[in-house]
């Protein structure tokens, strides 16, 4: 097969030779422009959260308020190679919370040391919070009332009851 050489003389001789010819009433359009920037889909990403006890650092600071993004492929796999998780598999959420979640209060560096000194029920209700974001794409959870038996839904990101 035989090859030929372009340079930038002749590609656009060859660009005007094969154009589309415009009929006299339709006007030529101008080359598209460049794609625009990168746009927001919608698609969200972080979300907040309190805890129910919260999380004290060492100065005994109370944090409450929090941030989780949503996990990638790669934040679930990573856990499976640790060394603490190998011994001990229950390890696998402490490691992968520490990942996903961005802030808890003023505290931006959440690591593996700040979720072990998580108390339970704050770990079990981010476990729960880890799976809706994750799983289901909402925090809300359907719930019954134990008086009138109706049934609601909740947001579990942090609203107060009778806040909407």
């Amino acid at each position: 097969m035989r090859r030929r050489t372009v340079t930038a003389g002749n590609l656009d001789e060859i660009l005007q030779a094969t154009a589309p010819t415009a009929d006299a009433g339709e006007a030529v359009r101008p080359p598209p422009a460049a794609p625009a920037a990168r746009q927001d889909h919608g698609l969200r990403t972080e979300f907040e959260f309190e805890l129910p006890r919260g999380y004290v650092d060492e100065t005994g600071t109370v944090h409450r308020h929090g941030a989780m993004r949503l996990a990638t492929a790669r934040d679930e796999l990573r856990p499976q190679i640790d060394l603490r998780v190998k011994e001990n598999p229950a390890y696998l959420s402490v490691v992968l919370l520490s990942q996903v979640i961005t802030r808890i209060g003023t505290v931006t560096d959440v690591h593996v040391g700040v979720v072990e000194r998580m108390y339970a029920t704050d770990v079990a209700f981010l476990q729960d919070f880890y799976r809706r974001v994750n799983s289901e794409g909402h925090t809300r959870a359907a719930v019954t009332c134990p008086h009138c038996e109706g049934g609601f839904e909740v947001d579990l990101s942090g609203g107060r009851l009778g806040e909407s």
